[in-house]
């Protein structure tokens, strides 16, 4: 059953601010009301100006209490909001004195977690609160909006609607074998599953897309030393986040700075040139290149534009991982009199720019979101977890299966049954229907305190 107990904490930012307020929530404020409101109690859903007093009647504060009753509140409880100053002091007296009056400090995430249980938005709406304070871009945060209004629950719904009608024909002819349902043959099945395999094959793509947004692009830069890492980790920043000299070795130590090309976070990472060194600090900078490159979505493979295309000996592109997908950039084109352009011959992509001048910069900014896939409108989409794609692949997974069966020269209909049941249940799990106890526990624990 749902907590009943009254919980409160301070839901706006840490720090100074015109406004600060307390949230209180559970099955019955009134002790709060009574205990620290001057006057009579607040009107549903009306901003009451009042005092906030103290345990001696003392005025502690003056500002705004507004009363929700249940069940039409965040959470679904009785919520009372103290809007107050906006002053560290003054909120921690407010939350002393409410906890004075019987309440308890707040979990992280815990006022959404109750309004998950208490059935007011489903596990993934809850999620995109987090989502939406979280965003680090315009984009994701609409992204997020939409997934707080329950597009995104939307959808996987339909693909679920579309599996139960599945499983409800099939199992009634497993339990009715001599009753003549035209949906079960053959040709039917098959055509309705290809199409539900589709549709959600291609669900799956738009969440990563989502994801993407999410989460953001590693992107590190690697290279010999001297040709101009650095200088294109500054053009692509806007701003000289780090030093640039003729000297080899320089950098010494990798520098990430985060960015938005059309709404996509970029986490972008300039790393020590890549070459053999004596020097022992040199060395370790090296070396913490390798660990950023292990963790890299993508590698930006940079050489001087005058020299051979290799950026350094045999030796390093070697240890390249196989699997990370890489834009080959030959830079100082403004030395070379060569034009900005944009080349892919057997699967690898080059880019011709020059960091020093900008030229080229937008064709490679280009071939990085091509990459990433994130080249068409984001405007649509919404943002996913890696639960969701794990739940949604899972899904797939079973489909395939449930599609196999079919293929038998004799179709096992219990097999094909079951298939269908377990992707039901792992898309249900994306909107909580079917999730641990566990698992709410791990999601709502990485909430901010106050929601």
């Amino acid at each position: 059953m749902p907590a009943t107990d009254l919980i409160a904490a301070i839901a706006t930012p840490a720090g100074r601010g015109g406004i600060g307020v307390i949230r209180v929530s559970g099955a019955d404020v009134s002790t709060i009301i009574n205990g620290m409101l001057d006057g009579r109690a607040p009107r549903p859903r009306s901003a009451t100006l009042t005092r906030f007093l103290g345990a001696r009647g003392e005025a502690l504060d003056e500002g705004m209490a507004l009363l929700f009753p249940a069940p039409a509140s965040y959470t679904g409880e009785t919520v009372l909001e103290l809007h107050a100053h906006g002053g560290p002091a003054v909120l921690a007296l407010l939350l002393k004195r409410c906890l004075e009056l019987g309440a308890r400090i707040a979990e992280p995430g815990e006022f959404t977690k109750r309004a998950f249980l208490n059935d007011k938005m489903d596990l993934a709406q809850a999620e995109a609160v987090a989502d939406l304070i979280d965003a680090a871009t315009t984009t994701a945060a609409r992204a997020a909006a939409r997934s707080l209004s329950g597009e995104f629950s939307h959808e996987v719904q339909g693909i679920v609607d579309a599996l139960v009608e599945l499983r409800m024909f099939t199992e009634a002819t497993l339990d009715f074998p001599d009753e003549d349902i035209e949906f079960v043959s053959a040709a039917g099945v098959r055509g309705k599953v290809s199409a539900l395999r589709e549709c959600l094959a291609a669900f799956i793509l738009r969440a990563r897309q989502g994801s993407l947004l999410r989460e953001g692009l590693n992107v590190v830069i690697i290279g010999a030393p001297n040709v101009g890492k650095s200088s294109l980790l500054n053009r692509l920043v806007g701003d000289d986040v780090a030093i640039v000299t003729p000297i080899a070795g320089t950098t010494r130590d990798s520098i990430r700075s985060s960015i938005e090309i059309r709404g996509i976070p970029l986490h972008v990472i300039d790393t020590a040139g890549l070459r053999h060194s004596a020097d022992e600090v040199e060395k370790i900078g090296i070396e913490r290149t390798w660990a950023a490159i292990d963790r890299a979505d993508l590698a930006l493979v940079i050489a001087d534009a005058r020299g051979p295309e290799a950026f350094g000996a045999e030796a390093f592109t070697a240890k390249l991982p196989p699997t990370l997908p890489r834009i080959a950039v030959r830079n100082k084109i403004d030395l070379t009199g060569d034009a900005p352009k944009h080349t892919t011959a057997d699967g690898r992509i080059t880019v011709w720019l020059s960091a020093k001048t900008g030229a080229g910069i937008g064709l490679l900014q280009d071939a990085i979101l091509d990459l990433a896939g994130a080249h068409e409108d984001m405007e649509g989409t919404f943002l996913a977890r890696e639960r969701h794609l794990e739940a949604l692949t899972k899904a797939l997974g079973h489909v395939d299966q449930a599609v196999a069966h079919l293929e038998a020269t004799a179709p096992p209909l219990e097999l094909f049954a079951e298939e269908l049941r377990e992707a039901q249940n792992a898309l249900s799990s994306i909107a909580g229907k079917f999730t641990a106890d566990d698992l709410l526990g791990e999601i709502f624990s990485r909430f901010c305190i106050g929601k």
